[in-house]
């Protein structure tokens, strides 16, 4: 077997100097063929399909409403504790002088590059909106302001603290093992302290497939969001006149085309500066807006929600909506959502972010995973929803319709239009939201590839294309669902997006269950080290006592 086709062999200590290969074969065809099948099943038989996704969920997904917020709860708390006891002192490197690899500014940087994406510029205005028009079941909505509050609350929630400690656990998870334990970037091998050789086996492959197809499944979610959101800019900029699905498909196959260019042609070449062009241009709008838009209102309403969050943030936690009869419903479409859009992100972003933090001790870690990318996403949707809010309160409304409903596809470009420079704003918005297309795709191909090559840190460039061309084709097939769906029944009123969120829960099923296992692994693996860090604090300890009394005259 090549080396391209086995994982790396790092030896633990303890063993001949070897571990053993993992073949490729195990985790890449059983997660191509699955994919593959999917997808050609899905695009011979799309009705069916739809009438399958949607009986999903309505029995399957809206039920998993009180397991979701409990795991994401405990992910939450989970994180905090780490990072307040005596294991935070832990440095994520083989020696425990290890310096951190990048530096502090630079880190910051990456795990802010690492926060924004497709789903940021598509829901930055849409969400705070959505909550606003129709108030969340047992919500206050009393007045505008109640209802604006209620608002930001929810949406905060989605996008604050509980997306990145799931992130937090799945990436200390592999941090740990690869850096601390020499393992290869795997899933399997942080799973190896509670597993023990069974990960070089079946699980161990059940584990590694269920990551590909849970990421594969979250990207193509990002995917269909993004390209939905640029057809419906096209058609606000009447460059086309309507954004219909086959045209969606279309414009999926072109940015497809270019991420795959991309991810052949390397990695550090094309993603490194357009990353760069990314960030400059979403730092660009957002401070655009600010200043252009009611700059004090919305530093006042970013303070103002940073308390609001955090006085509210055990009842946002913990609320499954009981006593609401449509609160399963909405948490379907809403948090449950949320948590397993994130679940299914989180081997990609896990692996990156644990890539970049060698040197970097367990509370650093967790902390700046935990609050840096969640202030810069509050300040995102501070800048843009509290934008959108302030002028359906303040300036005239026109961004809710009559009937009460929310073009979410196009908010952003009605923000845009309310400011000076509108149609630049608008093709910016375009670009950022194609560039994200193609680095999320590049990335995640990338990282997918690596997963399904047994940690194999520099895969082959086929299959980097193969993983690249499948996202593609998931988010196209699901469009094609969703929209099928609501045309069969427009009075329904079916969101064209519904398969893909459904989708993206359902697969992040069987990877909330490693994500439980991941932190039981991990907590078992750092409690074993505090343990013996302590025995040999106190032997030194000893030690040096004897010798002061040794040496007393």
């Amino acid at each position: 077997m090549s080396e391209q086709k086995t994982g790396r062999t790092d030896a633990p200590p303890g063993t001949d100097g070897r571990r053993k290969l993992i073949p490729a074969p195990r985790v890449f065809y059983p997660a191509a063929g699955l994919l593959v099948a999917f997808v050609v099943i899905t695009a011979l038989i799309p009705k069916q399909m739809g009438d399958l996704i949607a009986a999903a969920n309505s029995t399957v997904v809206q039920d998993l409403g009180w397991y979701y917020i409990g795991l994401v709860a405990a992910c939450v708390f989970f994180s905090i504790w780490l990072a307040l006891s005596p294991m935070g002192s832990i440095v994520l490197g083989k020696d425990p002088n290890d310096e951190p690899e990048f530096k502090l500014g630079s880190w910051f940087a990456m795990l802010f590059a690492a926060g924004m994406g497709i789903g940021l510029v598509f829901w930055g205005v849409a969400e705070p909106l959505n909550h606003y028009a129709v108030t969340p079941p047992g919500a206050s909505a009393g007045t505008p302001a109640a209802a604006a509050r209620s608002a930001m609350d929810v949406t905060f929630l989605h996008w604050g603290l509980h997306a990145w400690a799931i992130y937090v656990v799945v990436g200390l998870a592999i941090a740990y093992s690869v850096h601390r334990r020499g393992n290869p970037v795997s899933i399997r091998w942080a799973l190896r302290p509670l597993l023990g050789n069974r990960i070089n086996g079946f699980w161990g492959d059940v584990i590694d497939v269920i990551a590909v197809l849970g990421t594969l499944f979250g990207v193509a979610t990002s995917l269909g969001l993004g390209v939905t959101q640029v057809g419906a800019g096209l058609a606000y900029l009447e460059v086309i006149d309507e954004p219909s699905t086959w045209l969606l498909v279309m414009l999926i196959i072109v940015i497809t085309a270019l991420a795959v260019t991309s991810v052949v042609t390397g990695v550090d070449k094309g993603i490194k500066w357009l990353s760069n062009i990314n960030m400059g241009i979403a730092t660009a709008i957002m401070v655009f807006v600010l200043i252009a838009g009611p700059t004090v209102f919305i530093l006042s309403d970013f303070i103002t929600q940073i308390g609001s969050y955090l006085q509210n943030f055990f009842n946002l936690t913990f609320n499954a909506r009981p006593f609401q009869a449509e609160g399963a419903e909405w948490l379907g479409g809403w948090t449950t959502f949320y948590w397993g859009w994130w679940m299914s992100w989180a081997p990609f972003v896990g692996v990156f972010i644990a890539r970049i933090s060698k040197g970097r001790t367990i509370r650093e870690f967790v902390m700046g995973v935990l609050l840096v990318p969640t202030l810069v996403t509050f300040l995102w949707f501070s800048v843009l929803g509290g934008s959108a809010l302030y002028q359906e309160i303040f300036g005239g409304g026109g961004m809710i319709a009559e009937d009460g409903t929310v073009s979410t596809d196009t908010a952003l470009f009605q923000l845009f239009d309310t400011l000076p420079g509108s149609e630049i704003l608008s093709v910016l918005g375009i670009i950022l939201i194609v560039i994200f297309f193609i680095t999320s795709s590049d990335s995640a191909s990338f990282v997918v590839d690596m997963l399904s090559s047994g940690g194999d840190p520099n895969p082959p460039k086929w299959s980097r294309a193969f993983w690249g061309v499948v996202e593609g084709a998931v988010a196209a097939v699901l469009l094609v669902v969703g929209a099928a769906a609501a045309a069969a029944n427009p009075d329904a009123g079916i969101d064209p997006l519904a398969a893909l969120q459904t989708m993206a829960i359902l697969l992040a099923l069987p990877f909330s269950v490693v994500l439980v296992l991941l932190a039981i692994a991990t907590a078992k693996a750092l409690l074993r080290e505090q343990k013996v860090r302590q025995q040999k604090q106190r032997e030194w300890f000893a030690e040096r006592v004897a010798e002061h009394i040794d040496n007393r005259p």
